[in-house]
């Protein structure tokens, strides 16, 4: 009798083995995903993924540590900003960090991380506070009466210097851009409050002002500018005459009066602003007398392309360049101003010792409230 031939086919696995085998693959790709996991966390911590570029970060002032660990995986400095706080929790450093301008490369250790976000905590440091309107010169000068650095160093670093890591650098103008401009810093050095290693570089101290500038320029501003077809060297001009004209809750009516006079086919093409002008007085709050004149030795002494670059009552549309450091409310108002009624079609303004604005459409009008507000000030 011939033996059985053997079956080809092994038999049908049953349901239950199918289960079992399906099981083991489902924790084989467990094993080996929490094992390349594991790897990615290690690497994050241990700084395995360092690549030399560094970038600029800012940290909020009064900013937790997950906000800080957002701002670091915004930056591409970490890759898991959970991780990061469970780990800065673990090394009980929560309160070692520090807000400020920090540089940092990109993949570095927590540890090193740590260290660099509370640097301020372990050296000596120095606090400032810039005001809105605050100009350049005077933004030297006190980091001179500081002692951190003289104000030539500050402003040449600030005119001269390579900050093209920042965004907007790439559209302030070049001098040949924008002739008889008097400081190429002038309107970037974005006003705050500042903690400055009392033993950094001159260097860092002027990052310090343009990396918030940098920040506080965001997308949606640059969009902005794109569909009205203005440059950002024109709003931060005009925006610095908005904060010297008003700085305070008439910003936007302000603002409209400027852009209804550099509207095209305006019947007033020039912004006839005391805060640039021809007029030498200290009762003026006047860029020309205040800042440039001092600068170059006297009035006398200002070369004539700048006067010409600034007069704002011999020149048509904006002046060269921002007479001051504008704050974010300026800036806002300057590129979507939302006027009230009174100040939607107006050319003129003038203010009394009160602080009232007074808005008018026509020159009648306009001198109408001068004589107002010549009244008001003779009676207090």
């Amino acid at each position: 009798m011939k033996d059985a031939k053997t079956s080809k086919h092994s038999a049908p696995l049953t349901q239950k083995q199918l289960l079992i085998r399906a099981a083991l693959v489902l924790l084989l790709v467990l094993v080996l995903a929490a094992g390349g996991l594991a790897w990615l966390f290690r690497q994050d911590i241990t700084g395995g993924r360092a690549d030399g570029q560094t970038v600029t970060v800012t940290v909020e002032q009064g900013s937790g540590v997950a906000a800080i660990a957002q701002d670091l995986k915004q930056a591409g400095v970490i890759r898991f900003p959970r991780l990061f706080r469970w780990y800065v929790g673990w090394q009980g450093a929560a309160g070692k960090l520090q807000y400020g301008t920090f540089t940092l490369e990109r993949g570095a250790s927590y540890d090193d991380l740590i260290a660099s976000l509370s640097v301020y905590a372990a050296a000596e440091s120095t606090r400032l506070t810039f005001p809105e309107g605050t100009t350049a010169i005077a933004i030297a000068q006190q980091m001179e009466k500081a002692g951190l650095c003289t104000a030539e160093e500050f402003l040449t670093e600030a005119n001269e210097g390579d900050f093209s890591a920042f965004t907007f650098w790439q559209y302030v103008p070049t001098d040949e851009e924008a002739p008889g401009r008097f400081m190429k810093c002038e309107g970037y050095l974005f006003p705050d409050t500042y903690e400055f290693l009392n033993d950094g570089t001159v260097h860092d101290y002027v990052a310090t002002f343009y990396a918030r500038f940098d920040q506080m320029i965001t997308d949606e501003i640059y969009d902005s500018l794109e569909e009205q077809g203005m440059t950002l060297h024109q709003l931060i001009t005009l925006a610095s005459f908005v904060q010297e004209e008003a700085g305070n809750d008439q910003d936007s009516n302000v603002a409209q009066v400027f852009r209804n006079r550099l509207a095209e086919g305006s019947p007033y093409p020039r912004l006839e602003s005391n805060v640039s002008s021809y007029i030498q007085s200290d009762q003026d709050n006047n860029y020309l007398w205040n800042w440039v004149a001092p600068w170059y030795g006297g009035w006398d002494q200002i070369p004539q392309e700048i006067i010409d670059a600034y007069d704002t009552y011999s020149r048509n549309g904006l002046p060269a360049g921002p007479v001051s450091n504008p704050g974010l409310d300026a800036i806002r108002a300057a590129l979507d101003p939302q006027p009230d009624e009174e100040a939607k079609d107006a050319y003129f303004f003038v203010t009394d010792l009160t602080g009232h604005y007074y808005y008018a459409q026509t020159l009648a009008q306009h001198q109408a409230n001068v004589r107002t507000a010549r009244q008001v000030n003779a009676g207090l």
